[in-house]
């Protein structure tokens, strides 16, 4: 005897559906998010960073806080000052001609490309990938309640560890 096949589909197909195919879709950005992620965390050290010599020409006569800005050089700091020439940690800079020289570390381009999709500003195009990769991800975290049926024990085993992962966010949010 064959079953009869339903027509009318409850929403809980239609989110297990919606939970499977979101996630194979979302692979790739969870991987480049999580690469980067983990990228940033050591962005306080010299992990995977070259070392670039850049020259370039300013506007003559700059304030210490202004060439810092001008620079984008985090911590900038004036060494020490011999006629029109500015020491810092980083480089040199001729008061008269405005010539600065300096060192600084980069990732590599491919590296830095991942991690700026973490630090989208609003302000940026792409910033709508970013709100739309975290609609995404709410998506998967609520919709997982519904891969089960409330009394069947993989439920049960899912809603402890949801609450394990709550207790663990709430710990790492302390720390």
């Amino acid at each position: 005897m064959q079953q009869e096949h339903k027509d009318n589909k409850s929403i809980v197909h239609y989110i297990r559906s919606l939970h499977r195919d979101i996630g194979y879709l979302m692979i790739g950005l969870i991987l480049i998010y999580s690469v980067s992620g983990i990228f940033l965390i050591y962005r306080d050290t010299d992990f995977l960073k070259t070392e670039q010599s850049i020259t370039k020409t300013l506007q003559p006569d700059m304030k210490p806080q202004q060439l810092g800005m001008a620079l984008h050089l985090r911590d900038f700091k004036v060494e020490k000052t011999e006629g029109n020439t500015i020491y810092f940690k980083e480089g040199t800079y001729n008061t008269s001609t405005g010539v600065v020289n300096y060192t600084t570390k980069a990732l590599p381009f491919v590296l830095e490309k991942l991690i700026s999709l973490h630090k989208t500003a609003s302000s940026n195009a792409s910033h709508i990938f970013s709100v739309i990769f975290a609609v995404l991800l709410l998506f998967l975290a609520l919709s997982s309640f519904w891969m089960f049926k409330p009394k069947a024990k993989p439920f049960r085993r899912g809603i402890i560890f949801a609450g394990i992962g709550f207790v663990f966010a709430f710990i790492m949010l302390m720390i």
